[in-house]
């Protein structure tokens, strides 16, 4: 893992460091000596630990500004002390001066206070090791957040899967509508949306069992998944009822990938295993975001919901979509009767 150090200090104060940390593989280190181009910076691409010159501009705005920056408190700050007057003070006034001015310095927003003190033969060397061993609290820090991170994605992850199917499920679906109608609008784009229920499903259940309905049920989505278009996004809404979003597609598209979907279905039975093979057949409707809709898409569902309720008054096994395609879903249940 490579950690970012970021030092705010001065390019003489650069020099002071040790090569273990500006030349080691495991840090990537950058050097900034204006506080609104670091401000800017750590804005735009935190690093894991930052360092700075307590004698330069700038660094106790810097280390206050990052104490109230309550979404970057995983970061971890080092502040190193080289003032000269506080350094002569520190001999004068001893222990307990000393560790007045390292609360000071924690209120102030640094993680870590120390002394850059030179002494004869063991100059830099005693606060050189105070730095390594920072760096290394700061490491461990970075670490443990970045593990955390991954907990959190892994878990939110979980969160919006559908354990049966592997489709994404209703919270995933109530996340998503709201994000992909805002981007419909800003693009002004045509945004559709698919609600399908497979039919008299119970009865597979009563028949053959809940492990076989679970498992006509991946079959049906595994089957689904394979014809759809790249822009659709199904989700499992409940039971054997499914949601498909059909990005840039309008409302004519969108009833025509719905009767694909219902011939697909229906055109072939599902293997179960060598001996059972079972044909269902699937209602949906759909319908395509209008101007007056509501922004988290409650309308737009409940317009689709209410053609799929249409579909399966009409007999099943068909798709209703807007006004417009009532007649044409009539004629087409007619020619194939």
């Amino acid at each position: 893992m490579n950690i970012s150090i970021l030092i705010f200090g001065s390019d003489t104060f650069l020099a002071t460091f040790p090569d273990q940390i500006l030349k080691a593989n495991a840090f990537g280190v950058e050097a900034m000596t204006n506080l609104y181009q670091a401000v800017s910076r750590i804005q735009r691409n935190p690093p894991d630990i930052i360092v700075v010159q307590a004698s330069f501009d700038g660094s106790t705005e810097l280390c206050s500004w990052l104490k109230e920056q309550t979404k970057l408190s995983w970061m971890y700050c080092i502040l190193l002390e080289d003032r000269t007057h506080l350094l002569a003070d520190r001999s004068q006034y001893g222990m307990e001066w000393e560790l007045e001015m390292t609360s000071v310095a924690l209120r102030q927003g640094a993680d870590a206070y120390i002394w850059c003190i030179e002494k004869q033969n063991l100059t830099q060397q005693g606060w050189h090791r105070l730095l390594l061993a920072q760096l290394t609290v700061g490491v461990r820090k970075a670490q443990k957040y970045r593990e955390l991170i991954r907990t959190n994605d892994l878990l939110s992850s979980l969160a919006l899967a559908d354990s049966l199917t592997e489709l994404n499920n209703r919270r995933a679906l109530e996340c998503d509508l709201p994000r992909q109608i805002a981007k419909a609008r800003a693009n002004e784009t045509p945004l559709s949306l698919i609600i399908m229920d497979v039919d008299y499903f119970k009865k597979v259940n009563d028949t053959h069992g809940h492990l076989v309905g679970d498992r006509l049920l991946q079959l049906l989505c595994t089957r689904l998944q394979h014809n759809l278009r790249f822009q659709d996004t199904p989700f499992r809404y409940g039971g054997e009822e499914f949601v498909i979003i059909l990005s840039n597609t309008n409302s004519d598209e969108a009833f025509v990938v719905a009767r694909r979907l219902n011939r697909i279905v229906s055109e072939q039975p599902f293997a179960i295993n060598n001996k059972l093979a079972i044909n269902i057949t699937i209602s949906l409707g759909t319908d395509c975001l209008r101007t007056e809709d509501d922004d988290k898409g409650v309308s737009l569902m409940h317009r689709a919901d209410r053609y799929l309720l249409q579909a399966k008054s009409s007999g099943r096994n068909c798709v209703i979509g807007g006004d417009e395609h009532l007649c044409h879903v009539s004629q087409l249940q007619a020619v194939s009767s």
